[in-house]
């Protein structure tokens, strides 16, 4: 494998399904990526998720019908928690061992997130998943997944879609869309372009660890990512 310690950006609209309404929690989409997680754990990578809550609620979408931002992205971290909890029985039923580590203290359903902590679970081969975001309003999952592999050390970040890597426009709206190979961390932030948001892009930039953008839909692909096959979109320095 290419990288020994990887960070896996999945959105909560990833656990609904492919082609479903963004919201809930499916099954048959819980064990597909539980299989594949379970497959490069076995094989030594060591593996880190943080996980978003978009498919139970989304803290900017509260703010749009009049609820206080950071209450709103209270209840948004809050499911980031029931996402976690969902992934973390899925992959125990597969036979893997899971830590769920949360930034807002919830102690009789998850550890709290202390770095040396994560990092000692991860030396003993348990997938570690990050819950509630950075435990901040205002911050988004995608800059949790970026402060988090800071913090552990990973590799790299690989952000997980519905799409096979990063286009200039929507592919799923504009049949002439191009798709970018390769980008810098200036291109994306310069061009607007919808990796993640700018606060995690700056921070993977300033510390030079690389963004894999890929279709998580496609079986074997996160095992290919990590293999090193070239794959998606890489944003890099």
């Amino acid at each position: 494998m290419k990288y020994k310690r990887i960070l896996l950006k999945l959105s909560g609209e990833a656990l609904s399904g492919n082609g479903g309404d963004g919201s809930g929690i499916n099954p048959e989409t819980l064990k597909l990526f539980s299989e594949e997680i379970k497959e490069l754990n076995g094989q030594g990578t060591e593996v880190a998720i943080v996980i978003g809550g978009g498919n139970i609620h989304r803290g900017v979408a509260g703010t749009t019908k009049g609820m206080d931002r950071t209450t709103s992205d209270h209840m948004g971290m809050l499911a980031t928690v029931i996402n976690a909890l969902a992934l973390q029985d899925s992959l125990e039923r597969e036979g893997v061992k899971t830590r769920v580590l949360t930034a807002i203290e919830m102690r009789e359903i998850a550890e709290p997130y202390i770095r040396r902590r994560a990092i000692r679970h991860l030396e003993k081969k348990r997938v570690v998943i990050f819950a509630a975001g950075t435990g901040n309003p205002y911050f988004t999952t995608d800059t949790a997944a970026a402060l988090r592999a800071n913090e552990i050390d990973a590799d790299c970040v690989l952000k997980a879609t519905k799409v096979d890597g990063v286009y200039d426009k929507d592919p799923m709206k504009d049949s002439s869309a191009v798709k970018y190979d390769r980008l810098s961390y200036i291109e994306v932030l310069q061009q607007g372009l919808k990796v993640m948001d700018s606060a995690a892009i700056s921070l993977c930039m300033d510390n030079e660890i690389d963004i894999i953008v890929f279709d998580v839909f496609e079986k074997g692909n996160i095992k290919r990512v990590v293999s090193g096959e070239v794959l998606g979109t890489v944003v890099t320095k």
